[in-house]
């Protein structure tokens, strides 16, 4: 989106008249924006997506004209279709997985814990900045033997 000399938004009274600065700002390839449906926070706050603990969620990305890397803070892909691809065998337990400028992926992940998700970009200037997170909030019981130390560090190798 065309910026003024002060880094403020350009309003048009039409479209049309915007034609020059937009095609400006596109050629720089420097998205003022990266979203997630369709603007910044459509997923975050009050507008977060919900799930339950033991629930299995679907995300499906597609990625237009960048190359990106996102993942889920505090989760991971526990399958992922890297090419968007059901037929193809997915990758498993993967913590960022690669969506490549012009396709599409899915990937699945069991919520084990209740808490606040974070899907973002991995480039967290684009995730924080330029509007590229959702949040997901998950209810359910919290499991302490998910958190607790099976066993006390050890040396390596012996």
């Amino acid at each position: 989106m065309p910026q003024d000399a002060q880094g403020k938004y350009k309003r048009y009274d039409a479209i049309v008249g915007s034609m020059s600065d937009v095609l400006t700002a596109m050629k720089a390839q420097n998205p003022s924006h990266i979203v997630f449906n369709d603007s910044v926070g459509a997923l975050t706050g009050n507008n977060a997506m919900t799930a339950s603990v033991g629930e299995s969620v679907l995300f499906i990305h597609s990625q237009a004209n960048r190359d990106t890397r996102p993942h889920i803070i505090g989760g991971h892909g526990d399958y992922v279709w890297a090419a968007g691809s059901f037929a193809d065998v997915p990758q498993q337990d993967l913590e960022t997985w690669l969506v490549a400028g012009g396709s599409a992926c899915a990937v699945v992940y069991n919520f084990r814990q209740p808490g606040l998700y974070a899907y973002v970009n991995h480039n967290l200037i684009e995730a924080i900045m330029k509007g590229a997170a959702a949040h997901i909030k998950v209810d359910g019981v919290w499991d302490d033997d998910l958190m607790t130390q099976v066993r006390k560090p050890a040396a390596i190798g012996s």
